[in-house]
């Protein structure tokens, strides 16, 4: 078995991916959860995976994607 991770079974919780201001972190996206759940409702960011009802994640390869493309670059 091959413990080389792949960046599609990385999950990130929102808190990673938004800024933080707990914390200070900035997330890989520096908008706040707000505009992040938005954009989640709406169906322009990517879709997520219910880990547990308590417990939303996302693959952090497509947000990754989707920030380059929010970034003007190309995915």
């Amino acid at each position: 078995m091959s413990t080389e991770i792949t960046a599609h079974c990385i999950y990130s919780r929102v808190s990673d991916i938004t800024r933080n201001r707990r914390t200070g972190s900035p997330g890989i996206i520096p908008i706040s959860a707000a505009t992040w759940w938005k954009w989640v409702a709406e169906g322009n960011a990517p879709e997520p995976i219910k880990l547990s009802p308590g417990v939303t994640v996302w693959r952090t390869a497509e947000v990754l994607a989707f920030a380059e493309k929010l970034g003007g670059g190309e995915s």
